[in-house]
């Protein structure tokens, strides 16, 4: 029998505009690094790398501790944590401070994207890749969105305006707090122990090992990339406002390139989506460094749409080889695997003061070859497709 009726589209709705906001918010620092003055590669690389390893490291345990527990309330203090920390940034002088309060701020991301996530998982039946996608899409839209409002904002205002965005997050975190769903909603998603966990683990070593290898080297890409960008732009005389334009084109983009990718992952699998968008982004992005005017552009919207059409299939693959580790599977995807691949972002930005920019940018447009190649190691699992006409 197919279980599309029990899907709860309204609920994963409003999951869904939760996470555009959170996710706008977690995309501060480009916004920030187009009008801030001052920064070195480097230190506009750390900036972003605080925030992200923060975020990130910390899911994993967010991930069991609701596995095991499943706290609802996360949702929103995570929202409204990330909000009043972020909204502070613009009045702090001292960079060792925004750092830490970057690093902090990342905290509030990390409790909300484990319970979130599995929350969606649970309740979309059998579209679990194509209506994660789309939560995951509303994440990468308000990513997309961010430079594109705040940077006029700022600009308008001076940095001193981000005391101003916390009332979108006082305002979502309310809406969570009504709406979001139960605890009972995960069922018996809940109930592993630790040793369970890390037996589950151990069974699927290898596979999780390919997958957060993956998730790595696509992670270092693409928030390289938020650092980089930015910089590249200013050093090639494009103004603020276009250069923010130009990131909320390559974010949208790879926001719909993820819906796409997850419905394709569902129809014809998971490694072959991975490994196939991965090999065709890297030409695409050098077509955007070596393009010019609209050409260019297009270029680099549809590397966007080719790097994150495979940001939700990783984690359902991942949730998929540990399934009764949900949380746990996503805080390690969308977390653990991730931060590794940001700890490198600074060594990144190093390069870009030593060697230039646009050495570091290539870099970071061939990592997703590399991505492609340690997808290979991952198992040819049956297709959702498939999976419902054996059912049936």
């Amino acid at each position: 029998m197919s279980t599309r009726s029990q899907i709860q589209y309204s609920t994963i709705g409003i999951l869904s505009l939760a996470h555009l906001l959170n996710d706008l918010y977690s995309n501060y620092w480009p916004a920030f690094l187009l009008v801030a003055t001052g920064l070195s590669a480097t230190q506009a690389a750390l900036l972003v790398s605080a925030f992200t390893i923060s975020s990130s490291f910390v899911q994993p345990l967010f991930g069991y501790y609701l596995d095991r527990q499943g706290k609802r309330w996360l949702v929103y203090a995570g929202t409204l944590w990330m909000a009043v920390l972020l909204s502070l940034t613009g009045l702090v002088q001292n960079y060792a401070l925004l750092v830490l309060l970057a690093a902090f701020a990342g905290l509030g991301t990390a409790a909300f994207h484990p319970q979130a996530s599995t929350m969606v998982t649970v309740i979309s039946g059998d579209r679990k890749a194509v209506l994660l996608s789309g939560f995951i899409a509303f994440g990468n839209i308000g990513f997309a969105l961010s430079p594109l409002l705040l940077v006029p904002l700022f600009e308008r205002f001076g940095l001193q305006a981000t005391v101003y965005t916390v009332i979108p997050g006082i305002f979502v975190a309310i809406l969570l707090l009504f709406f979001a769903p139960r605890n009972d909603v995960l069922g018996n998603a809940m109930s592993p122990t630790l040793g369970q966990a890390i037996q589950a683990m151990r069974s699927a070593a290898k596979e999780l090992l390919a997958i957060t290898g993956v998730i790595a080297l696509r992670a270092l890409a693409y928030t390289g990339m938020l650092a980089i960008l930015p910089l590249y732009f200013k050093s090639e005389n494009i103004s603020s406002i276009a250069g923010s334009q130009l990131l909320f084109i390559m974010l949208f983009v790879g926001a719909i390139g993820g819906v796409i990718g997850g419905f394709i992952s569902d129809m014809y699998g998971r490694k072959l989506l991975i490994v196939s968008s991965l090999l065709l982004a890297t030409p695409l992005f050098f077509g955007f460094l070596y393009t010019e005017g609209m050409i260019s552009t297009i270029f680099l919207a549809l590397g966007g749409a080719s790097l994150m059409s495979s940001f939700s299939v990783t984690v359902v693959a991942a949730q998929e080889a540990i399934p009764n580790n949900k949380s746990l599977a996503a805080g390690l995807t969308m977390g653990f695997a991730g931060g590794i691949g940001n700890l490198f972002v600074v060594l990144i930005g190093h390069i870009g003061d030593i060697y230039g920019l646009q050495t570091a940018i290539t870099i970071l447009f061939l990592l997703p070859i590399a991505g492609a190649l340690v997808g290979l190691m991952m198992k040819n699992r049956p297709a959702a497709r498939n999976q419902r006409m054996v059912a049936r």
